[in-house]
């Protein structure tokens, strides 16, 4: 049996109340305005409320609007919410809370695919209350529940494990160099572009489609996934012909974008384990002599340092030349190798763990089918 979310549940569309009314003195409901407030299930209170138009339950599934749409939390807590939100009260007699925000975790393209808008796609209450669920028996809805709890925790269980091993790398890099931004241990500064060279990316004329089929993969900035150390594979290739007119590094160099339309991106890092070319909005740093390992966590540790240093003016974006004058602490190379060694080893550790965490992942996009089509 399908039921209409609103058959199931209240739909209480956001509202932003007026400017005047927000602060951070703690004046007021906690104020949560869209996506940008979730956590993994709770909000984070950065703001406060003092004339609230729209109020959220406490328990109330807060579902994203407004792009990204269908991000879910849970309201923990008597809340204001803004337009890009929207708080499900359910109706505990027909669906249990839990079934419903799986069911919704899996309608997240579904509900994307219906937005609407130019600039920023939304949904509003029509499409939302018209969302079709599957309408069990309570007892199996909970069953059902109770099974992608566990797999869901199992997942989050090895995202907190990676995490802390990231933390982990930190840390030793930390103890053994200090921070790079502060240099506390005092380590010789020297011009990244007198240790490494630095290569831009480019675009092999897109008039000509030759120059694109399957000879080596184009690496594009959303391949740069920090804090994965590796890149990920490039959705497009270019052939031989483009090979030839392309900018391209062998494995062990590390690429960096430098041109993003998040400040945020710009600084982020990925190792090469293969040739690779990439395009303009990447830099690769190729080093002489310095370990590639090292090299990652300077840079991902440097990102305050590195930010200070972008052109705001143009849209954020960090130029060859600014990099390769950036200057930055270089220990001796011995000791470089040793925290490589340190770091290999956790990447092991990290690759068995990404192995058991895509096995659940996996589990779970097959139990939501099955349960859920």
């Amino acid at each position: 049996m399908m039921a209409r979310l609103e058959e199931i549940c209240a739909i209480n569309m956001g509202q932003s109340p007026d400017s005047s009314t927000y602060n951070e003195d703690g004046n007021g409901l906690p104020f949560f305005q869209g996506n940008a407030d979730f956590g993994e299930i709770y909000p984070a209170v950065r703001m406060w409320c003092s004339e609230p138009t729209k109020i959220a339950r406490e328990k109330d599934i807060l579902i994203s609007v407004r792009a990204p749409i269908g991000a879910l939390n849970i309201a923990n807590c008597e809340c204001c919410i803004g337009r890009g939100l929207a708080a499900l009260t359910v109706n505990e007699d027909i669906c249990a809370q839990e079934y419903l925000w799986h069911v919704l975790s899996g309608k997240v393209d579904e509900l994307n695919s219906k937005g609407t808008g130019s600039t920023f796609k939304a949904i509003n209450k029509k499409t939302l209350s018209e969302t079709e669920i599957p309408l069990l028996p309570i007892d199996e809805q909970r069953k059902i529940a109770a099974v992608l709890d566990k797999v869901s925790g199992l997942i989050a269980k090895r995202r907190q494990q990676l995490d802390k091993l990231d933390e982990i790398v930190k840390a030793k890099f930390v103890e053994m160099f200090g921070d790079p931004v502060g240099n506390p241990m005092g380590w010789e500064k020297i011009a990244l572009g007198k240790r490494c060279d630095i290569v831009t990316g480019n675009t092999p004329s897109r008039a000509d489609p030759e120059n694109y089929g399957n000879f080596i993969e184009w690496i594009k900035s959303d391949n740069i996934n920090t804090p994965a150390v590796l890149l990920t594979e490039a959705q497009e290739y270019l052939s031989e012909t483009g090979f030839h007119k392309c900018r391209f590094v062998e494995a062990g160099s590390l690429l960096m974008t430098c041109i993003a339309g998040s400040i945020n991106c710009i600084g982020n890092v990925a190792v090469t384990d293969r040739r690779v070319a990439f395009n303009q909005q990447i830099n690769a740093i190729v080093p002489k002599q310095d370990d590639v390992l090292y090299l990652y966590w300077l840079m991902l540790l440097s990102k305050p340092a590195i930010h200070s240093t972008i052109n705001m003016a143009l849209k954020g974006i960090l130029s060859k030349g600014q990099l390769s004058e950036m200057a930055f602490p270089f220990p001796p190379l011995e000791l470089q190798n040793q925290f490589s060694v340190f770091v290999k080893k956790t990447e092991k550790t990290k690759a068995n763990i990404n192995r058991s965490l895509e096995k659940l992942e996996t589990l779970k996009k097959a139990l939501m089918q099955e349960y859920f089509g």
